[in-house]
């Protein structure tokens, strides 16, 4: 059965108004950067559950929202996973780690030691929903779940730097442990663990250079005299 339609509209905007929110919202997001340093100052509640609420609202396959973020900020929790988690990355780094990668991860300064997964005042971990359940306990498939939580995780974190609040999307692989630790049932595979918090008063970040638009994009308009595409 198709759902009802209703009216949908935005904001009428003059050019010069969309030029400017373009270059203002460019300029708050170029700002962002991802952070191992975090202050234990506490961050609200309600602060978190708004992230979270603006997350949701990403496009998903079929509209499935296959997605389950799960706020941890009790310390005993956040010890636990922050042990489960620097003993993958111990292994990952002395043991298990190919050349090329620990080689590209070199500039960063990265290694296994995670102090931050303690120190930030909330730990965000986004669960992928790899197939949802039904009503009478049978499975129901879930479409783009990858996509739809990529999707999901980007406005998670655009909406923490909207706040003045940090982020880093930590991977430590495997990261089953974290469905263990945090009580997840077997349809969600985890995905994403996010630390949260202000940065510490003393927090670094490395140098880097963003690539140009020029390097990441290509534009196609019109066709060629001869009917070939053109870019440019």
């Amino acid at each position: 059965m198709p759902l009802p339609r209703i009216p949908y509209r935005i904001e009428p905007l003059d050019e010069a108004e969309q030029h400017r929110r373009a270059e203002a919202f460019f300029r708050r997001m170029d700002a962002r950067r991802s952070v191992r340093d975090f202050s234990d100052r506490p961050v609200p509640r309600a602060l978190i559950a708004r992230a979270i609420a603006t997350a949701s609202t990403a496009p998903s396959g079929a509209h499935m929202q296959p997605w389950t973020f799960v706020a941890v900020s009790d310390p005993a929790t956040k010890r636990r996973i922050r042990e489960a988690a620097e003993r993958e990355e111990r292994a990952f780094y002395e043991e298990r780690g190919p050349e090329e990668w620990l080689d590209a991860l070199e500039p960063l300064g990265t290694d296994w030691w995670k102090p931050f997964l303690e120190t930030a005042p909330w730990l965000v971990v986004l669960f992928a929903q790899r197939w949802g359940l039904r009503e009478d306990g049978g499975r129901r498939k879930h479409y783009y779940v990858q996509e739809s939580c990529g999707i999901a995780a980007g406005l998670f974190v655009a909406a923490l730097h909207e706040v003045g609040l940090a982020t880093l999307a930590h991977t430590p692989s495997p990261m089953g442990f974290l469905g263990e630790v945090l009580g997840r049932p077997p349809n969600e595979a985890a995905y994403i663990l996010f630390p949260v918090g202000y940065p510490a008063t003393d927090a670094t970040v490395p140098a880097l250079q963003r690539k140009g638009l020029d390097e990441v994009a290509v534009w196609w308009e019109g066709r060629t005299p001869n009917g070939e595409g053109r870019t440019s």
